[in-house]
């Protein structure tokens, strides 16, 4: 079979905006590189990170012409020299950063992250160094696996603390709190979840979760918490929203309890938690994606959980409705996962 010499592209010619995106062709090399693996890409999920990424200010070194997205899944097409880890035909996704194996995180190793400092996957082929894939869980279609490198493994490592009897709470219905709801069920786990729309509450009670609070109608919900926990608070939080929800974070979380930052979704008043957090003993711990080592330990919770940890996803578009899929993402309207069809 001969490989591809070209692939088709979205790439931001400038970043004011997602609608900046323009699908363009780039060229591909005759072969993969020594220790490389070419993989065809059948589907992209997308990350709110992703939409911060299409505007200027974000931190840190982004590409010029900057390809999009982190996270993928795909099949190999063909291996580069020295490759003995996969063959063709492999089904695979790609950690967020290429380098991070274990659990070490180093200014190089942040450095390779897709979708940012490196050219990322809203592509239709991609070469990726052969340390950097993870097989996926063989009962997931594409679509389904493209939501795992970011969003659920970082659901999982915020998850690292987790006991089976745990109660956590979860803030909103987007990726990462959803797959933070699958897995801690799957866990034995019980949990809180929180949201402004009473539809999304019941798709989460359909999911599994134990209590539903919706925060604009229960605006002090840390008080509801506690009361759901007798007072004790729950042994960890998913905070994605960031300074807007971290003091009621705070107030609900027992004593000793972890706090998961995972994300600021929304911007607000710098909240003081050195007092907070030194008279309750808490663990607070800042998740930056996970190592290819947690993407393998993860997929077996999921092969040995298929159907009470199958991803969510909300929407699926095609390749040449990108803008569509940036769009639906931005309103915040989905629950779960926003993914992008690349190939049937």
């Amino acid at each position: 079979m001969s490989l591809p010499t070209t692939t088709r592209q979205w790439f931001f010619p400038k970043r004011d905006s997602y609608r900046d995106l323009t699908l363009g062709e780039a060229p591909l090399p005759s072969t993969p590189s020594p220790n490389e693996v070419l993989v065809k890409i059948y589907a992209v999920s997308l990350q709110f990170r992703d939409l911060m990424l299409s505007k200027p200010g974000y931190p840190g070194l982004i590409q010029p012409r900057l390809v999009p997205c982190s996270d993928m899944a795909g099949e190999v097409l063909a291996v580069g020299q020295g490759v003995k880890q996969w063959k063709i035909g492999d089904r695979v996704s790609a950690n967020l950063f290429l380098d991070k194996t274990d659990e070490e995180l180093t200014p190089a190793i942040a450095a390779s992250a897709l979708g940012g400092p490196v050219h990322g996957v809203l592509t239709e082929f991609r070469a990726f160094p052969a340390h950097s894939l993870v097989a996926i869980p063989e009962h997931l279609s594409y679509e389904e696996a493209s939501t795992l490198p970011c969003a659920a493994l970082t659901a999982y490592a915020a998850l690292s603390s987790l006991k089976a009897g745990d109660t956590i709470l979860v803030i909103g219905t987007g990726g990462v709190s959803i797959f933070a709801l699958r897995f801690a069920i799957a866990s034995g786990a019980s949990v809180i979840a929180l949201s402004s729309s009473d539809q999304k509450l019941e798709v989460v009670k359909s999911l599994g979760a134990k209590h539903i609070i919706n925060y604009n109608t229960t605006p002090r919900w840390d008080e509801e918490v506690l009361k759901l926990t007798r007072g004790f608070g729950v042994d960890l939080v998913v905070e994605v929203t960031g300074n807007t929800t971290m003091e009621r974070s705070v107030a609900s979380v027992k004593m000793g309890g972890h706090i998961a930052i995972v994300g600021r979704l929304a911007s607000g008043p710098t909240v003081d938690l050195i007092l907070p957090a030194i008279r309750k003993a808490l663990n607070i711990h800042g998740i930056y994606g996970g190592s290819v080592k947690q993407f393998k330990q993860m997929n077996r919770l999921i092969t040995a959980n298929p159907e009470s940890t199958r991803p969510v996803i909300d929407k699926v578009f095609a390749f040449d409705e990108v803008h569509a899929a940036y769009a639906h993402l931005e309103s915040q309207a989905h629950v779960g996962k926003v993914v992008i069809r690349v190939a049937e």
